[in-house]
Parts: C-alpha cells; sequence; structure tokens
C-alpha cells in the first residue's frame, strides 16, 4: 500500500506538470492569434499565458511552476529556435507569475475575489508589479541582442508589460471564477442574463468596428452586468469585449482605422485597462457590500433568536421566576 502510494504521487505531479505546460501552450497559441508591430518587435495586446500561469499557482500552488516552464519552453520552440535569449526570455516569463503569486500569497489575497482588497491586490501586485520582472527581461534580451533599436526599448517595454498585466487582469479572474463554478447553476435571473448576453452580442461589435469611436457604450453593459451578476457578469463582459476590441485593432478597422501602430497599441491598452479596472474593482465592491449585508442580517437574525429564548423563560411581568432567587433552591 505504501509503494503503491509512493508510485502514485510522482504520476499525479507529472500529469499535473504536463497540464499546466498544455494550458499555458494552447493559450499561447490564441493571444499569437493576434499581434502588433511596435518598433519591430512582435507583441501581443494581451498575452493569456501569463494569467493562465497565474491561475495555476493560485490554485495548485507553487510545485506546478515546472509546467509553466515547460509550456513556455515549447512556445519558444515553436516560434524561434533554442539560443540563449531565448532562455532569457523563458526564464522571465516564468519568474513574474512566480512572482506574482508570492506576492499575492504575502499578501493575503483571496481567490474568491470578494473583497476589495483582493481586487486591488491583484491589480498592483500580481498584474502591475510582478509583470515588470517579464517585460524588463523580455525587452532587455532584445535590445542586448541587438532585435531592437536602443530608442525604441520602452515603447517595446511598455507594450510587453501591458499585454501580460492584461493577461492577468482579464484571464486569471475568469479562471478563478470558473474553479469555483458548481453545477447546476442557479437560474433565477436567467431571463436578465440572457438579455444581457443578446445586447452585449450586439453592442460590443458595433461600438468596436464603427467609425464614429463608440467604445464608451460598453461601460453601462459592466456596469450593469456587475450589479446584477457581479463577478461572473462582469469578468465575462470583460473578456468579451476585450476580445472583440483587440480584434478590431489588429485589424485596423473602426476607431483604429487611420492610426499608427503605436497610436492603435496604446488606446486598444487604455481601453483594455480601463475596462478590466472598471470590471474587477466595480464587482468586487459590490461583491463585498453583499457579504457584508449578509453577515448583518445573519447577526440580526441571531440576535432575534436570543431575545426570543431569553423572553420565553422570564416570567410574565417581566422578570425571573421568584424560586430562581429563592436561597438554598438548585435548580
Amino acid at each position: 500500500m505504501v509503494g503503491s502510494q509512493d508510485l502514485r504521487t510522482p504520476v499525479v505531479v507529472a500529469l499535473r506538470t504536463l497540464a499546466v505546460a498544455a494550458c499555458y501552450y494552447v493559450s499561447a497559441q490564441l493571444g499569437l492569434l493576434r499581434e502588433l508591430v511596435v518598433e519591430g518587435a512582435v507583441v501581443t495586446p494581451i498575452w493569456p499565458p501569463t494569467g493562465v500561469a497565474v491561475a495555476c499557482l493560485l490554485l495548485l500552488g507553487l510545485r506546478c511552476w515546472p509546467g509553466i516552464a515547460l509550456g513556455a519552453f515549447f512556445v519558444i520552440l515553436s516560434l524561434t529556435s533554442l539560443t540563449p535569449s531565448a532562455l532569457c526570455v523563458l526564464a522571465g516569463n516564468t519568474a513574474g507569475p512566480v512572482a506574482g503569486y508570492l506576492l499575492l500569497r504575502r499578501a493575503g489575497f483571496r481567490t474568491d475575489l470578494a473583497r476589495l482588497r483582493d481586487g486591488l491586490t491583484l491589480v498592483f501586485l500580481g498584474a502591475f508589479t510582478a509583470m515588470l520582472i517579464s517585460a524588463t527581461t523580455g525587452a532587455g534580451t532584445l535590445l542586448v541582442t541587438g532585435r531592437i533599436e536602443q530608442n525604441g526599448f520602452w515603447a517595446v517595454w511598455l507594450a510587453w508589460w501591458v499585454g501580460d498585466a492584461m493577461g492577468v487582469l482579464i484571464v486569471t479572474p475568469v479562471l478563478l471564477l470558473l474553479s469555483r463554478v458548481r453545477l447546476p447553476l442557479p437560474m433565477s435571473r436567467w431571463k436578465e442574463a440572457l438579455g444581457l448576453a443578446v445586447i452585449a452580442c450586439c453592442l460590443v461589435p458595433l461600438a468596436a468596428h464603427s467609425s464614429l469611436s463608440l467604445l464608451f457604450l460598453v461601460y453601462p453593459l459592466l456596469i450593469w452586468a456587475a450589479l446584477r451578476f457581479q463577478l461572473a457578469g462582469s469578468l465575462l463582459c470583460a473578456l468579451f469585449a476585450s476580445v472583440v476590441t483587440t480584434v478590431a485593432a489588429t485589424d485596423r478597422v473602426g476607431p483604429f482605422e487611420r492610426l499608427s501602430r503605436v497610436e492603435v497599441m496604446m488606446k486598444l491598452q487604455a481601453f483594455n485597462g480601463a475596462m478590466a479596472l472598471t470590471a474587477l474593482i466595480l464587482s468586487a465592491v459590490i461583491t463585498e457590500q453583499i457579504y457584508t449585508r449578509r453577515s448583518v442580517e445573519r447577526a440580526c437574525q441571531e440576535l432575534v433568536e436570543v431575545l426570543e429564548h431569553l423572553t420565553a423563560g422570564e416570567a410574565p411581568d417581566g422578570r425571573a421566576p421568584l424560586e430562581d432567587h429563592e436561597p438554598g433552591r438548585r435548580k
């Protein structure tokens, strides 16, 4: 029995590592479907593997980091040959999510995202701070190897950093939410959810492909989704809007039609960043308020039950029975 358990543990670890690597690789291939060129370097507006890596670390623990490194290794092999510079990029892409996980864990991050503190921690520590490592390593490697000019370093660095950060802000919360889904799903407001989905499917593509710059119309949908469906509604709505807008930006249509490549990147990342922050923080605030209200209602109900219990043990005139106060008497 002991030998069987010892044999099972390495098998489970190997399967978990391969599963994480496969998720990382598949998400990378999806991210590479839409690319932008900034100062001669090819970057992605959203790099989903960083979000997948951070979510895997938060759900499975630090022991899954070899899977992240293995997935990054296969992604690099699919793009270029294995060189020392490629190994540096691999190290940065692995170290960024690991650093984000360690920062989030130290800050007391909770994967249910039920507190405003959790949303802010994910934004400023998991995304903005930790992804400085991968962006600096990647852009620095391109500069040292001569693939970009020195005057284009900061543009490439900014595009790399924002792409990795957007992966954490948009992909990680959705994966954390999906990990908590339990069947059957509650269908109390399915008509409203269906209506929101239909309106989003009509309005978001219109706003993303219209030359009138109607992207601001997405924000009322985010607010509606956050108010009525909290994290589930706002995060899925933000993910859908981000994907549709990224496709429009890389196709250079709608509000991105007459912009330069750098302007397209800046406008797209500003929209995606503002939308992700709005969806994540607003839904976290609403969820925290709902939990606080439920806690207060539960405490009030418990207090009512205690008072009813105490009242039931009193005499009709509100005083305890006389025999309870007689000396020498025991209950």
